[in-house]
């Protein structure tokens, strides 16, 4: 065993003389194109920064409701739509009047599709949303569309998971949910899915149909919808508490619970869960976009009738603009056609972070995504960190 070592150790010494030698008599001219390199290559194809895509189809999913269906706009550079988990989601760039908004939506489609040149997304018009009335309202098949590659970590992983996944969603959180029935059919996913989808009634139960199926066809999907204002024969009435999750789920075996919709069911549902007892891993969010409503909150102490003067540092300028009290500081860069980096806006993904130069914030505790060190030397998520006075702020600049 000692002489095979001592031999190993050897012929490394060997390889890393040789390395040195090759590395030497290399030519000094500089490299063209890095991605001409296969690895390099594949890993620009797998993990775009920004992807250029078409609109190939609009569905009506039901009122202010559409599926986007794209395919890749070779003629602006993209040629193969980037392959993505289940559960994963796009940041769409969308112009509006000349400013710049990012917004991300999680992809409803299966991975598979994006083998034939095809990825979708699902839009649902929300009360106020600048984004959403828009893209409902103007984008038409044809429309080129600017995106990020696939993000988020809203994925089914064995290593961490239980093979039995109870979905909670609400809303148009059953996208990422659709995507991963999808894969689980497909053979891509290895575990199964029983989702408790929670709507108002059953005609606002998206995707039902297709939903139930997949579950005549796969044993491993299970639809359960839970309709808080209809009472029907074969469907749950109701909110989605721990007794609803205990009913549907395995009696004796492990489970995971994944939640995907709007803030309101995340408070809700969270507080339920805790009663359950499950393992800290086994206990999934999606993000679920912007905060809304920190008055809300009971640690919450600013005037939330106010409205402070931020300061905006980026790429070498400065620019003072109007930031109310209830509104993010991200949203009302934005709306003064600041293009500030942003990626989930729900405190997670850190694209956006900002130092905190002067002035005092509030960062609802939900969507803190900050590490120690980022509080210590005053960093924030401008995403979901709204004024409690005058302040500025120092954003770094897109690096595209």
């Amino acid at each position: 065993m000692e002489q095979k070592n001592a031999l190993s150790k050897s012929a490394m010494m060997r390889m890393v003389k040789d390395r040195v030698m090759a590395v030497r008599s290399a030519s000094a001219a500089p490299v063209k194109d890095l991605y001409t390199y296969p690895a390099n290559k594949l890993a620009r194809e797998m993990h775009p920064h920004g992807q250029f895509l078409k609109i190939k189809e609009i569905i009506e999913r039901g009122k202010d409701f559409k599926s986007f269906i794209f395919e890749p706009d070779a003629a602006k550079g993209t040629e193969q739509i980037a392959w993505f988990s289940a559960g994963q989601y796009l940041v769409v760039a969308v112009n509006i009047g000349g400013k710049i908004y990012n917004r991300p939506y999680s992809i409803a489609s299966a991975p598979r599709a994006t083998l034939s040149g095809e990825i979708e997304i699902a839009v649902k018009r929300v009360e106020g949303g600048i984004v959403s009335a828009y893209v409902l309202d103007n984008w038409k098949v044809g429309d080129s569309v600017i995106a990020s590659g696939p993000l988020g970590d809203f994925t089914y992983e064995p290593l961490r998971d239980a093979k039995q996944v109870i979905g909670i969603a609400g809303g148009s959180g059953i996208t990422p949910f659709r995507a991963l029935a999808k894969a689980i059919c497909d053979g891509d996913e290895d575990c199964s899915l029983t989702l408790l989808y929670g709507s108002r009634t059953l005609k606002d139960a998206v995707f039902s149909d297709e939903f139930e199926q997949m579950a005549k066809e796969n044993e491993k999907i299970k639809l359960v919808n839970v309709l808080s204002d209809e009472k029907k024969k074969g469907y749950e009435n109701g909110f989605i508490d721990a007794k609803l999750i205990q009913k549907y789920a395995p009696a004796g075996e492990a489970y995971s619970i994944f939640l995907c919709g709007p803030q309101a069911m995340y408070d809700f549902a969270d507080k339920e869960i805790a009663s359950l007892g499950l393992k800290r891993k086994y206990i999934r969010h999606e993000l679920f976009g912007e905060y809304f409503h920190p008055e809300k909150n009971a640690d919450y102490s600013g005037d939330i009738k106010a409205s402070y003067k931020v300061t905006v540092r980026i790429a070498g300028k400065e620019k003072t603009i109007d930031c109310a009290a209830d509104t993010s500081l991200l949203r009302a860069m934005e709306a003064a056609g600041i293009n500030a980096p942003s990626d989930c806006r729900s405190g997670r993904c850190g694209w956006c972070h900002s130092q905190l130069i002067s002035g005092d914030v509030y960062i609802p505790a939900s969507v803190d995504g900050r590490r120690e060190a980022d509080k210590e030397f005053g960093y924030i998520h401008p995403c979901c960190a709204f004024p409690l006075s005058d302040i500025v702020l120092e954003v770094p600049p897109l690096p595209y």
